[in-house]
């Protein structure tokens, strides 16, 4: 093959590249290329596309194909609606006694939200209650890039598989080959870039949400958080956390087991 001929390729595929990002927020180019590119020619020359450009043509008008094409990459994609009964437990029995507590505002927060699944999924709840109107969210993350993708509110199809089909139906809009979260609710998050482990916290919580992130720090951290944590709900309040990160002595932090992986701050 003439050098002519192998940076045509490359232009191919640096093209696809870009057509992915710019209609998934998929970067392929973080990805290690020549094992990326290999496993995707397999792909596209098992349908007959003879371009990466054409094979994209066709992927942007077979879901199949895309669906396809995102599993031969293996990613992994956060979900709304994550553990759906512990969202259950949630919405049945932990949001009517914070109501029943009695603030006139309830006051939220997504600790490391990442792109945004765990706050929608809080504000479709709230709004399914009827509480959204007298709500404050506010979902946090040190990624920069993750808030980016949050604030711009375009998940993958296979991000919505937990979502009830009604609630589903309610609050996302089919664009393409993603779907697009409501506006509306998008407005009531208010989206902040927070380094839990240096920066100080509001204060005043009724719900403070952290799930799937403690995982990741030592035994130390994960103390200073629980007890920073603590001190950021009102008395009453709640602290959700992951399906693997059970808090076995609660009472430390000032904290007592509400409902399996939910803590509730002890009233002094």
């Amino acid at each position: 093959m003439t050098e002519h001929e192998l940076l045509g390729r490359d232009k191919d595929y640096i093209g696809f590249v870009r057509s992915v990002e710019a209609s998934t927020g998929i970067n392929l180019a973080d990805y290690k290329e020549t094992q990326m590119k290999r496993r995707l020619t397999t792909l596209r020359l098992k349908y007959g596309y003879s371009t990466f450009s054409s094979f994209y043509e066709g992927m942007m008008k077979d879901k199949g194909l895309f669906q396809e094409f995102l599993d031969r990459m293996t990613i992994n994609v956060s979900e709304f609606w994550r553990n759906p009964n512990r969202w259950d437990v949630l919405k049945d029995r932990v949001l009517p006694e914070l109501v029943g507590n009695g603030s006139a505002r309830l006051k939220f927060w997504s600790a490391a939200c990442s792109t945004g699944e765990e706050p929608y999924t809080l504000a479709m709840i709230l709004a399914e209650k009827k509480l959204l109107g007298s709500s404050t969210i506010l979902a946090t993350d040190i990624d920069e890039g993750a808030l980016a993708k949050a604030k711009q509110g375009l998940y993958l199809e296979r991000s919505l598989k937990d979502v009830p089909k009604d609630v589903a139906a309610r609050y996302f809009t089919e664009e393409g080959m993603m779907y697009r979260f409501s506006e509306p609710l998008k407005k009531e998050i208010r989206f902040q870039k927070q380094n839990l482990l240096t920066d100080r916290f509001e204060t005043g919580f009724d719900l403070i949400v952290c799930r799937n992130v403690m995982i990741y720090f030592t035994e130390e951290a994960k103390h200073k958080l629980y007890h920073k944590f603590a001190g950021s709900l009102r008395p009453g309040g709640v602290l959700f956390v992951g399906s693997t990160e059970q808090i076995f002595n609660p009472a430390q932090y000032g904290l007592e087991t509400a409902e399996t992986f939910f803590y509730r701050k002890l009233r002094s």
